[in-house]
């Protein structure tokens, strides 16, 4: 299992404090199949309707989601919004709710008219007025309250009024002085008012505000966010750009450009909360920043692909880290050119290569250890692996089990191997010629002298490791008696 799957079961021990500004989202769904004779607009004919938590009530959801628990501090108004979404986010669960009751301020609430996958129309009913006195006082109390119970703070600013002058210096020097890492999604331009926090995480247009830095490419984002670093006091910003993925930019520490995702863009809604809900959970559950950045750039993709402001689950994320993998792994399956090309670079920064070969068919205990021992004798392992043809000459009709491609794939799959290569010869030493490896490894069932192209890697200054095997591991055994028990 990788380290970021291992992250995803990580997630549920997170406890993540979220104050700011809740909302309620509403969607009016239908079609549209004519235009109004009054005025030149569509009608929708509508057909269903649907509430649920925005804002930081929807960062709540999503960390939630996740596995994590979410503390949600918020405001809302005295009247119905505000306590549609009160029940919903009782309802939620692994939401641990305080909204404050403002009777002053109505409940932000977001209508959007949806017609298929086309929004139409959004209506924002609001009063963003800074919370103040008495209502400021209440938002801090439950914020004292609340920090020793949470691993991490985020401060989730949609300018609606919670992150006011009365409230957010004091809420950055609460969670400061409790030892909590802070991270705070701005939508003001003046990055200043957040001075204090660990990390900030705009998108590429706030931090072109807040900078004056247009940021097209990604030098200029990270001079950008090196800017905002300098000028507001904060020890690092992530920077997200849309179709362009994400920027991590740490004092001291070269930019991570991370590429987005590519996923059939269906709803961008949402999917910022998506981001800093798993950022703030995966830093949670203890993990560093550009990890918890690429689990936040994996979440990204697939909340875009969904519709609505919709969550993340961990098998979401498992599964689009599941097909990464069987990409990264079918990259690594290559042509002779190819892998000839990446030896040269790779010998040009001073590394030494190992191979060995094999038929790999149902991969056992045996066969991870000897491509261990392989890894362990250089820095990269080249693997050839014997075609089905190829396969079928040594072992005989009805082997392989798996074709070569599977087999490739699992190879490839595994930490310890660096390059597959499938050759139709009955041996490879066409391989060992061209790629010249400095150790040339096989089991310690073979004798030296039986080593196919030991001859060749010992003279030109190479060696030959002849690896330990564990006892009791065979294929052919494994299929014997896998025959048995169907019989």
């Amino acid at each position: 299992m990788s380290e970021d799957q291992l992250l995803v079961e990580r997630l549920a021990r997170a406890r993540v404090l979220v104050v700011g500004d809740v909302m309620l989202d509403r969607y009016v769904y239908g079609s549209v199949e004519r235009m109004s004779p009054e005025a030149p607009v569509p009608v929708l004919r509508q057909s269903g309707e649907r509430a649920m938590a925005g804002g930081a009530g929807n960062v709540a959801r999503n960390i939630a989601a996740l596995g994590g628990t979410a503390l949600l501090i918020g405001l809302v108004g005295d009247d119905a919004a505000g306590r549609e979404l009160s029940a919903l986010l009782g309802e939620a669960h692994r939401v641990a709710p305080r909204l404050i009751t403002d009777p002053a301020r109505p409940t932000t609430l977001k209508t959007r008219f949806i017609a298929g996958r086309q929004q139409l129309l959004r209506v924002d009913g609001e009063a963003p007025n800074p919370a103040a006195g008495g209502t400021a006082q209440a938002l801090l109390a439950a914020l004292k309250e609340m920090l020793p119970g949470a691993d991490v703070v985020l401060l989730s600013d949609y300018a609606k009024g919670v992150l006011s002058e009365e409230v957010l210096p004091h809420a950055i020097a609460l969670a400061r002085g409790a030892g909590k890492r802070l991270i705070v999604d701005p939508k003001s331009r003046d990055f200043h008012r957040y001075a204090g926090a660990d990390l900030l995480t705009p998108n590429r247009g706030e931090l072109a505000a807040a900078t004056a830095v247009a940021g097209e490419d990604d030098d200029s984002v990270a001079a950008a966010a090196r800017q905002a670093i300098a000028s507001a006091g904060v020890g690092a910003v992530l920077v997200t750009r849309s179709e362009r993925g994400m920027t991590l930019v740490e004092n001291g520490r070269e930019p991570l450009h991370l590429p987005a995702e590519a996923r059939e863009v269906f709803d961008v809604s949402g999917a910022g909360d998506t981001v800093i809900a798993t950022l703030a959970a995966a830093l949670a559950a203890g993990t560093g920043l550009p990890q918890a950045a690429r689990l936040a750039n994996t979440a990204a993709g697939i909340a875009t692909g969904k519709l609505g402001t919709a969550v993340v689950h961990p098998a979401d994320l498992l599964g689009a880290l599941q097909a990464r993998t069987v990409l990264a792994s079918e990259a690594k399956v290559v042509a002779l050119e190819t892998a000839l090309e990446r030896v040269q670079r790779w010998r040009a920064a001073g590394e030494r290569i190992a191979f060995t070969n094999g038929c790999f068919d149902l991969i056992h205990p045996g066969h991870v250890s000897l491509l261990g021992q392989a890894r362990a004798a250089a820095d990269r392992l080249v693997v050839g692996l014997n075609s089905d043809a190829s396969v079928r000459r040594l072992k005989g009709e009805g082997r392989p089990v798996q074709n070569e491609t599977a087999r490739g794939i699992v190879l490839a799959s595994m930490g310890a191997v660096d390059l597959v290569l499938i050759f139709d010869e009955d041996t490879p030493i066409g391989l060992i010629e061209a790629i010249r490896p400095e150790v040339l490894v096989k089991g310690a069932d073979y004798r030296l002298e039986q080593v196919v192209g030991a001859d060749i890697v010992q003279g030109y200054g190479g060696r030959v490791v002849l690896a330990d095997l564990l006892a009791g591991h065979s294929t052919t055994g494994t299929i014997a008696r896998a025959g048995k028990g169907a019989s």
